[in-house]
């Protein structure tokens, strides 16, 4: 079962959220927040598998509680998904640097919202959409080091490894990765898994926000 805490401040979103969600089998919504400090009592209480929270909430926002909940170490298997109202939200690439595993915009549809949620509960992040890739580049760009700097971090991964997360990096899935270099998608996943505990990562997507912080790639490498 996969158990969900909503974040938001608006009841008729979360009501809305709730009846679809508890409709799957499979999906439970345990917990409601309409603030981020309740957002975070509520992680630490009930340890949901993935909290979908929201950005712009009073008090406490969704920016900082996606702060406190990745860096207790007590809820890493928490896995947190932005929601948002616009698919630029200048707040989206920051909360996927510290910690959340993907976004949504509110309007997303059903079905999209549904495999969002298993997908994260999974252990995948949410970053194959390209609007999540577009985010990614344009905000890593701004808060990239110039030009040349490279990351010391990077000296820990093996070439094949920086190669692979350069490809993750461009939203290619393990299955993708295996055919572009010509491996079976166990060692692709191998590789990635590597990489991300070298690195510290709590998932793809913090691994997505390092490859462009540290001059890995650069936003379009791939195209």
């Amino acid at each position: 079962m996969i158990r969900v805490v909503l974040a938001d401040d608006q009841a008729l979103v979360r009501a809305g959220f709730r009846a679809l969600l508890d409709a799957q089998e499979g999906i439970e919504v345990v917990g409601e927040a309409a603030d981020g400090d309740e957002a975070v009592r509520l992680a630490r209480a009930l340890r949901p598998d993935v909290v979908l929270m929201d950005i712009r909430m009073p008090g406490l926002d969704g920016l900082e509680a996606t702060k406190l909940i990745a860096a207790d170490e007590l809820l890493a298997g928490v896995r947190i998904v932005i929601l948002t109202t616009f698919d630029l939200d200048e707040y989206v690439f920051e909360a996927l640097r510290v910690g959340a595993s993907g976004f949504l915009v509110k309007n997303t549809e059903p079905a999209d919202l549904i495999r969002g949620v298993r997908a994260v509960a999974s252990g995948d992040a949410l970053l194959s959409p390209g609007v999540t890739r577009r985010l990614i580049a344009e905000f890593a760009a701004r808060a990239s080091r110039s030009p040349g700097a490279s990351s010391p971090e990077l000296g820990q991964l093996t070439d094949r490894e920086r190669e692979v997360m350069g490809l993750v990096a461009a939203g290619l899935s393990n299955d993708e990765i295996a055919e572009k270099l010509v491996v079976s998608p166990a060692t692709a996943k191998t590789h990635v898994s590597r990489a991300m505990v070298k690195l510290g990562a709590r998932d793809r997507a913090q691994l997505v926000v390092f490859a462009y912080e540290s001059g890995l790639v650069s936003p379009g490498w791939l195209n």
